[in-house]
């Protein structure tokens, strides 16, 4: 099987560290967007325009047989209408994890850090909406402008960043929130800091584990024997930072610039 996964950067690699402890006989086609990140902060249509023609070079160019979306800001924007232009392909979307982590909070107050995109999503506020009047949990949600950069940029521990976190996170620490989602791919590459800032024990949920579940089931429903070797071959439109790929995939990989998808 190929695999096409893509994100607007480096966080959707998440994901794939996953996949690569999970997937056997598969080969993965991973392209970081990074000319066009950060797509939290960009407009509805622009993230579906981005998202239709990554899928289009996937398909054209390397014939994949499944799609993730591994950002949960292009999985927001433009996963009906892939779906609905791909009808025959597997595709997984990425979504913040509210539910799993609503089942862990003692506390009953949950926290999610998404990019503004994520948070105005149509399906993600009525799934808000119906979680917390049903499990009767208060949700903090804050949009993290600014935090996808830092990332990108291996700033993941700098006293810059810290700043930023602890801006957002101190109503939620005050609040004593238990649990938090990371609604956006990047964020898992912050779990120290957000739990430095916070300063008591917090459960982190992210998607990656689902999303490899999800996409694992539906390849074996369509005879994927999940067995072999599995490659993992890196595409970027733009700079990409070398040293962050090493840290989240173990190890060193080249990667293929794209000058125009």
């Amino acid at each position: 099987m190929t695999i096409g996964v893509f994100d607007s950067g480096l966080g959707g690699l998440t994901i794939v560290a996953t996949m690569r402890s999970l997937l056997r006989g598969a080969q993965i086609i991973y392209i970081a967007d990074t000319a066009n990140a950060p797509y939290g902060e960009k407009t509805k249509d622009q993230i579906l325009d981005y998202s239709i023609r990554i899928t289009d070079y996937l398909v054209e160019h390397h014939r994949i047989d499944a799609l993730v979306v591994a950002c949960n800001t292009a999985t927001s924007a433009a996963i009906t209408e892939l779906r609905e232009k791909y009808p025959n392909l597997i595709i997984v979307g990425t979504e913040p994890g509210l539910k799993p982590a609503i089942s862990h909070s003692v506390t009953k107050k949950v926290g999610v850090l998404a990019t503004p995109a994520t948070l105005e999503g149509e399906k993600y506020k009525a799934l808000v909406a119906m979680l917390s009047n049903h499990y009767h949990v208060e949700v903090f949600e804050q949009p993290c402008p600014g935090l996808v950069q830092q990332i990108e940029a291996g700033k993941t521990d700098t006293q810059e960043t810290l700043s930023m976190l602890e801006g957002w996170l101190s109503p939620m620490r005050s609040a004593n929130v238990d649990t938090i989602v990371l609604g956006c791919t990047h964020y898992p590459l912050v779990k120290e800091s957000i739990a430095k800032v916070m300063g008591h024990p917090i459960i982190f949920v992210d998607s990656a584990e689902g999303v490899t579940k999800r996409l694992l089931f539906l390849l074996e429903q369509k005879g994927h024997i999940n067995r072999g070797s599995i490659s993992l071959e890196i595409l970027a439109t733009g700079n990409i930072q070398s040293e962050m790929i090493e840290r989240i995939l173990g190890e060193k990989f080249s990667v293929t610039m794209l000058n125009s998808i």
